[in-house]
């Protein structure tokens, strides 16, 4: 996966575009600025956005090629993030670090993501949110009629309600929604597909 990445992210242009992502966007903006830790985030685009509106961001993603292209755009809009080539297996955050987690469209393969999914609220301070966005187990139907929404082939690297319920079950949901959304982000999240979102918060 790692040669993969790295690949799609080789091209000038941002695959997925610039801007975030319309619900990471939106529900961010109405919590107050802390301390962020974005998974698997590819070529910047939340981790800037974040930055933008004061959060001290984290970042992680398997892809050198996505962290050059972060860094780049950070630059280019003036602010400054933290971004290491990290997978899963060998992350050292401390607990109680961040006041919100951002995985957005975050597909690691169910072996590595059970265990990392299952902890965040440790990494969480409490009050703070996992703002999630993903592709549903219902997503390749519209796959197999527009190849150019994207998302995951391998239907395991895919959420199911039951799947993320049950591993977040340590957070309390303030809203959940799974449903057909429309795309349009860069060339690779383009038209109608269905996706799992929702927002949670660490309590007592």
């Amino acid at each position: 996966m790692q040669e993969f990445w790295n690949e799609r992210y080789q091209q000038e242009e941002y695959v997925y575009g610039k801007d975030p992502n319309e619900f990471f966007k939106a529900k961010l903006k109405g919590l107050t600025p802390g301390r962020i830790l974005f998974p698997a985030e590819g070529e910047g685009r939340n981790a800037i956005f974040a930055a933008k509106l004061g959060w001290q961001v984290s970042a992680f993603d398997q892809s050198e090629e996505g962290r050059k292209k972060a860094l780049r755009l950070a630059e280019a809009e003036g602010v400054e993030i933290d971004y290491t080539v990290s997978g899963l297996q060998n992350l050292s955050f401390k607990e109680e670090e961040f006041d919100a987690i951002a995985l957005i469209y975050a597909h690691f393969p169910p072996e590595q993501r059970q265990d990392f999914f299952s902890s965040a609220h440790k990494y969480l301070k409490e009050g703070g949110k996992v703002i999630f966005e993903g592709f549903a187990s219902k997503h390749p139907q519209y796959q197999e009629r527009n190849p150019a929404v994207g998302g995951p082939k391998e239907p395991k690297m895919l959420f199911s309600e039951e799947e993320i319920k049950n591993t977040f079950k340590e957070l309390h949901f303030l809203e959940f929604f799974e449903g057909e959304i429309e795309l349009e982000e860069g060339a690779f999240h383009k038209g109608k597909g269905r996706v799992i979102r929702f927002v949670a918060e660490k309590r007592k």
